[in-house]
């Protein structure tokens, strides 16, 4: 019976490992569908290279700074109760990697391709690991302080803060030092419009990533005797809310409206597995708020060339689902408690300045050592797709053969 539990377990995580996997699909044809088509080729090789490099940072350096366990040990000891620290490590590193790729979001069409990936290998190798391990390994006192003072821990189940927060404020940091795409903002404050390239495409990804969500969420239990039909519940009353209030914010707008289900999924991460449903539903939809509100801000009148939002989508909602787990997840709001306001403020404030300090170091460093951290303006002009990976999305209808 011991046995058949390990395997089970070890399917169970294996099975979320594969969802949240899938998800960087959708994060590659979310960002292709948004830039422009001269990006295209750039965006897929970026999301496809930055989870590797997560993988070997996450391997060799990360998942010890987060949980001391390394892997310099025979296989025969790895592949203990059927190997499920193993596929833990597959799953935790799927989180890992959407760090990098929430980031590629923001600095889209202009970032240089190496420098990126440097980033990348710092960023999963020390800075999220850092957070990862005070927030879901009790590293550094910190939860129990917070036991001891408020009565309970920061409590973030699926990582509306350890993981999205983080890569969201990581990502203001790297859009600043980056600086904005040619042309976006003129000297007399005009803003130029880049319209998405590809709806379909825009919309193929948000769907993958939404499907992808529940196992992000449902299997952040680890175990298949944790796990809660109210988790699956509340994604989805989340992401409905978000699409409703895109819709009605974002004026039909299709960008918006793909993007609603995202935010109301980042910000139900945290508290998924206490709140209500009714709750759950409400936190979407003030996530879409946020994001329509925001994303508009930032592009039209502070002028932060955020390409596809990444700050307010996953920065912003993420601090509003650490926050609204100790609303919605009180019993007086229909949860089922074990949450402290107090300790949720404190735990998702500590990951906003953790992350925005850490991408500060790691881009700040980078564009000092590495020359600047953009494309040149002719580079720029010419699309990444032709300046880094030398071949268009579309190469043969530019072709003489073609």
């Amino acid at each position: 019976m011991n046995s058949n539990t390990h395997s089970i377990d070890a399917l169970f995580i294996m099975l979320g490992a594969i969802l949240v996997l899938a998800m960087h699909a959708g994060f590659a044809f979310l960002e292709l569908g948004t830039v422009r088509e001269k990006n295209q080729v750039n965006a897929l090789v970026k999301i496809l290279l930055d989870f590797a490099v997560s993988t070997i940072a996450y391997f060799f350096i990360g998942y010890s700074v987060a949980y001391g366990l390394d892997f310099w040990q025979s296989a025969s000891v790895l592949n203990l109760e059927n190997g499920y620290e193993l596929v833990k490590f597959f799953f935790l590193l799927t989180f890992a990697a959407a760090i990098p790729a929430i980031v590629s979001g923001g600095i889209a069409e202009r970032a240089r391709f190496n420098p990126q990936l440097i980033a990348t290998f710092m960023l999963v190798g020390f800075v999220y690991p850092f957070f990862e391990g005070i927030a879901w390994n009790q590293h550094y006192g910190f939860q129990a302080y917070l036991k001891t003072h408020f009565g309970q821990e920061f409590h973030d189940f699926a990582g509306s803060i350890v993981v999205h927060a983080v890569g969201g404020w990581i990502a203001l940091p790297a859009v600043y030092f980056l600086g904005a795409r040619l042309g976006r903002y003129g000297k007399d404050g005009r803003v130029t419009a880049h319209p998405p390239s590809n709806i379909p495409f825009l919309a193929l990804g948000a769907w993958i990533l939404s499907v992808g969500w529940f196992g992000f969420n449902v299997m952040s239990a680890q175990s298949i005797d944790k796990i809660s039909g109210l988790v699956a519940m509340n994604s989805l009353m989340a992401m409905v809310g978000g699409i409703l209030v895109s819709w009605l914010m974002g004026k039909n707008d299709p960008g918006f409206v793909h993007n609603g289900p995202l935010a109301g999924l980042v910000a139900v991460c945290a508290g998924s597995d206490v709140m209500h449903p009714l709750g759950a539903l409400v936190v979407g939809g003030v996530a879409a708020a946020l994001f329509v509100y925001l994303f508009t801000l930032e592009q039209n009148r502070w002028k932060i060339d955020d390409v596809l939002g990444v700050w307010p989508l996953h920065g912003v909602c993420g601090l509003w689902g650490g926050l609204a787990a100790g609303i919605f997840g009180q019993t007086s709001w229909g949860g089922l408690g074990g949450v402290s306001m107090a300790s949720q403020c404190l735990g998702s404030f500590l990951g906003v300045a953790i992350a925005l300090i850490g991408g500060g170091v790691v881009y700040g460093v980078l564009k000092l050592v590495c020359g600047g951290l953009k494309l040149t303006e002719e580079e720029e002009q010419q699309g990444a797709d032709l300046s880094i990976h030398h071949i268009s999305a579309t190469p043969g209808k530019e072709s003489p053969w073609g």
